[in-house]
């Protein structure tokens, strides 16, 4: 119970139950114009193409639903043409099948060109020789179905996935973080490479989710195009403040930087496990003070409103402190340098992504689903 409870409360179970219902109601509605207004012979066409039209954004079900339009008309008139001229049997239904599948493959209705094929299949299946003197009505129907799906989705809370797309971003983010923090705690005393092991098998994991959070990011941005909820929510800040607004952190630009800082992660794991193999003990100063740099990274990373002093300028003192004691072995350098180079890449990305989600979180006050 308690896992259907977190369920429950995630933002995408709200988002795809309330895409649901909005598929039901059109499809619903659709149907009883069909049956009631229409007195329709076929009132499952009316629907079946609504259904198709409610997709996860105002932008999608517009650009699909004028290709649903298209493919269905073209499907109505392809079964008219063949039962017309060539009658219905077998043969027919399959040559009709044959062209509807061959022109889903055109490029200006490829994402819903199989509806060419499908519709033929409904109105031969369904008695072509009552059908014959129809075919106007069959494309009003088609028509009905798809006007009904698009404006369902866009008066009933047209899908904003920006909610979404922030928590996958920011979820990298204290990955990222976690894994900074294990390494200061574990360099703080000692590790083995089952530690640097499991470090490089989390990191590839977020080079995994990163994709995710990229495809999360353009389903965002395309939700906002012809959304009405989201020109209304820009509206309203600018009323309450009496002032345009500024200018938006771009979540394509932090993945950018966070795809940048598992690099450079991966580099610091490897460069860690090779150093379980060097001969020779760490100088104490540098373990604890790059350590404590590395915990306030992971920190500062993770949590944006968290309290660390800066990093950058601590890992050039470090550098310029290690560089002037002649008691430190020359051999050690290349990997206290990797170490000191690794950390200078990841502080600055963490100070730009810090920084960015601190001006996207003031630019949205609300959530959005």
């Amino acid at each position: 119970m308690r896992r259907l409870g977190e369920l429950v409360r995630r933002p995408e179970f709200s988002t795809e139950l309330l895409q649901i219902l909005k598929g039901v109601i059109a499809a619903t509605a659709a149907w009883w114009l069909s049956l009631e207004v229409l007195d329709s012979m076929l009132p499952f066409l009316a629907p079946w193409t609504a259904l198709l039209t409610v997709h996860a954004t105002v932008h999608r079900s517009l650009s699909r639903g004028a290709q649903t339009t298209a493919a269905s008309a073209i499907g109505v008139g392809l079964s008219f043409m063949i039962g017309a001229f060539l009658g219905v049997s077998v043969w027919t239904f399959a040559l009709a099948l044959f062209v509807g599948l061959a022109g889903s493959r055109l490029s200006w209705i490829r994402d819903e060109g199989v509806a060419i094929a499908t519709t033929a299949i409904f109105v031969l299946g369904s008695g072509f020789s009552q059908q014959q003197p129809l075919l106007l009505d069959r494309i009003i129907e088609v028509g009905v179905g798809v006007g009904v799906g698009v404006l369902v989705n866009l008066l009933i809370i047209p899908p904003l996935r920006d909610q979404q797309a922030s928590r996958n971003v920011d979820r990298l983010n204290r990955r990222m973080g976690d894994v900074l923090i294990n390494m200061a705690d574990e360099f703080a005393s000692s590790w083995e490479t089952d530690k640097a092991d499991a470090w490089h098998e989390e990191i590839e994991s977020m080079s995994e989710e990163l994709n995710t959070a990229w495809q999360s990011v353009r389903f965002a941005r395309e939700s906002r195009k012809a959304n009405p909820r989201y020109r209304l929510t820009r509206a309203r800040g600018r009323s309450r403040d009496g002032s345009a607004p500024g200018r938006e952190a771009s979540y394509e630009e932090i993945l950018q930087r966070v795809d940048e800082g598992i690099s450079h992660l991966r580099h610091l794991a490897r460069s860690l496990h090779d150093a379980a193999y060097a001969e020779g003990a760490w100088d104490e100063r540098f373990r604890e003070r790059w350590a404590a740099i590395v915990r306030d990274a992971g920190h500062a990373i993770a949590d944006p409103h968290v309290d660390v002093e800066p990093v950058e300028g601590r890992i050039t003192a470090l550098a310029r402190e290690m560089a002037t004691d002649r008691s430190l072995p020359e051999e050690s350098w290349p990997l206290y340098g990797s170490l000191l180079s690794s950390m200078r890449h990841i502080a600055v990305i963490v100070d730009d992504v810090a920084s960015a989600r601190e001006a996207r979180e003031a630019t949205t006050e609300n959530p959005r689903t």
